[in-house]
């Protein structure tokens, strides 16, 4: 019988880690006093290091390896793929935000459609004789040049 349970996520011993990657384990321990890794720690102090942690140090010893980078260059690149990664979370909400939005809006009788080439055009406010209902848009005349 298999049980639907949660795993519990993965945890390495800094010995583990050192083996693995063919690093000492003080490089570990300077990583960290450099903030480029944050193992968490046991009741007893212990460095853990978990799956997110060992892909951030496969990174880092990429950058250091085979690339050349310092450690001030490494903890500059990680601080942009953060950033970076951070960006495109905000910017996958923003898009499900306009999609939801426009998908709100199209059952509403709304439609986003395509036009042609642009040209340089006046814009001249006017205003109509009559106010229009609240629910359309104002009204805008357009003259072209």
């Amino acid at each position: 019988m298999i049980r639907n349970r949660k795993q519990k996520p993965r945890r390495y011993s800094i010995g583990v880690v050192a083996e693995t990657f063919g690093i000492h384990e003080q490089t570990l321990r300077l990583y960290e006093r450099e903030g480029l890794l944050v193992p968490s720690r046991s009741e007893k102090n212990t460095r853990y290091y978990t799956d997110e942690d060992l892909e951030r140090l496969q990174a880092i010893l990429n950058l250091t390896r085979e690339m050349g980078v310092n450690l001030a260059g490494v903890q500059v690149i990680m601080d942009m793929r953060e950033r970076m990664d951070e960006m495109q979370r905000q910017f996958q909400a923003l898009i499900n935000f306009v999609r939801e939005n426009f998908a709100a809006q199209a059952t509403a009788g709304s439609a986003l459609v395509r036009t042609g080439p642009m040209h340089i055009v006046v814009a001249r406010d006017f205003d109509p004789p009559e106010e229009p209902p609240p629910s359309r848009p104002r009204i805008i005349k357009i003259e072209t040049e």
